[in-house]
């Protein structure tokens, strides 16, 4: 080791990559407890990323309306749900980061990526797994693989060098927690590997105009492994959300700079990889016999894409002294402020009762649209009175007992009419944006709880 060079010990929080000369129980930068991990830094070595000429440093600052603004050149991925994600395709020079549980299917959706489109040239990096089995999944895949190109490695400075001079038009990397750099001595996933790989990487796609796809592995809290500051560097976020055991995956925006962040694509894990829902209401409307109580549909809108699920309620009499409330899919927090309303505002006895919810489809809900399902599917569970399975909703309920109107109703109206809904209550408050000439769904205004009860108990 050079001369110049030192070594020293410091601290970093693995939740936000805060650095500190000495342990702390409590990150000072993010308030997290127990994140600090040591590491060692040697300090007075040239950098790739500051410090070190490179291609393109010598820039000199542009007047703004010299700028050419006109819409940025993207890459068609050959899948449907996965450019409409990215706002219309993979920007040219940008970073995605695909984050998501063990086995969920991120490294099944980046390898039919190149699959799914052979005029990508594409150099797809493995440091989780060797060729042969990147190969074997491929063959189970199917799809065509002749302009797809593998690289077992995990070290950056031979990656970036066979990225060269490939010069493909796509790089993947599987996954960032594995990949490591020599201009750090410490081990693979750490703090200080994660952002120097990531810092390296975004330097590549921006001087050379290649995507790259990043593969990151989370924490059991379901964040992002690594440091805070790696979704800061990436163009895009993209994580997976969904049980393993279920069928279906969500892929939802989290970051997006070219794009909106309150778009998700919907997928189902078949033995042949990840299939396209193009119509997720399908998958989440009532898969059962009519005339069952404690269930209804709700009209939620998540993004630009409406979409209708259905929401599943059990009340019984607790039996074990405190009554419990359980929600999956859904805050608790929220369901006991619903229950609270139904008692204070409408009367409704459900202190001394269980009350369990659930979002059918492994669904992650947090529209406030969903309250006027969530309470008619406690009722009809309270009364064992069955909902009508043409109908559905789509109201904010607030702490009053009152219907509050939600935005896009005459969005979420049509997608009822659409699948064949007959009627759909609605806010009394509600105005709608556009005509609904042509639908035969009857639209039902309630101004608040008891509205509600009357109409739809009778």
């Amino acid at each position: 080791m050079a001369a110049s060079t030192k070594v020293k010990t410091r601290w970093f929080c693995t939740s936000c990559g805060n650095e500190s000369s000495k342990w702390m129980g409590r990150c000072p930068a993010c308030g997290e407890w127990n994140t600090m991990v040591e590491e060692t830094v040697v300090t007075g070595k040239k950098s790739s990323v500051r410090g070190e000429s490179v291609p393109g440093a010598a820039r000199k600052p542009v007047r703004l309306p010299d700028i050419d603004s006109s819409a940025e050149n993207r890459v068609s991925l050959g899948n449907d749900e996965v450019d409409r994600i990215l706002g219309g395709g993979l920007v040219q020079g940008s970073l995605v980061l695909i984050g998501g549980e063990p086995g969920i299917g991120k490294s099944t959706l980046s390898l039919q990526i190149p699959l799914g489109c052979p005029s990508l040239k594409t150099l797809y990096v493995t440091g989780e797994e060797s060729a042969r089995q990147v190969k074997m999944r491929a063959d189970r895949l199917g799809g065509d693989t002749s302009n797809c190109l593998i690289f077992s490695e995990t070290l950056m400075e031979r990656i970036l060098e066979e990225a060269e001079s490939v010069a493909p038009d796509l790089v993947v990397v599987d996954s960032v927690q594995t990949m490591f750099t020599e201009r750090v001595e410490s081990a693979p996933g750490s703090v200080s590997q994660i952002k120097e790989v990531a810092a390296m990487l975004l330097r590549f796609a921006k001087e050379s105009g290649i995507p790259v796809i990043l593969i990151g592995h989370i924490t059991k809290d379901g964040y992002i492994a690594g440091p805070k500051i790696l979704e800061h560097i990436v163009d895009v976020v993209l994580q997976f959300e969904g049980e393993n055991r279920g069928s279906y995956r969500i892929l939802r925006s989290i970051k997006n700079r070219f794009g909106s962040t309150s778009e998700l694509a919907v997928f189902e894990m078949t033995g042949k990889g990840l299939r396209q829902v193009s119509n997720p209401s399908e998958m989440l409307i009532p898969m059962h016999e009519e005339g069952l109580s404690g269930t209804a549909v709700s009209a939620m809108l998540d993004g630009t894409r409406p979409f209708l699920f259905e929401v599943q309620a059990l009340v019984s009499s607790a039996v074990y002294g405190t009554a419990q409330r359980s929600a999956t899919g859904f805050d608790v927090r929220r369901l006991n402020m619903l229950l609270a309303v139904l008692e204070k505002r409408a009367g409704f006895k459900l202190g001394q009762k269980d009350v369990f919810l659930n979002m059918a489809g492994g669904l992650k809900v947090s529209d406030p649209a969903c309250d006027l399902a969530v309470v008619a599917a406690v009722l009809s569970s309270n009364f064992d009175f069955p909902i009508p399975a043409d109908t559905c909703f789509a109201g904010e309920v607030g702490l009053s007992g009152e219907i509050r109107p939600v935005t896009q109703a005459d969005r979420r109206i049509l997608e009822a009419a659409r699948l064949g809904f007959k009627q759909i209550f609605v806010s009394s408050y509600t105005t709608l944006d556009a005509p609904l000439s042509g639908s035969k769904i009857a639209i039902v205004k309630v101004a608040d709880i008891p509205a509600l009860v009357r109409a739809l108990f009778k």
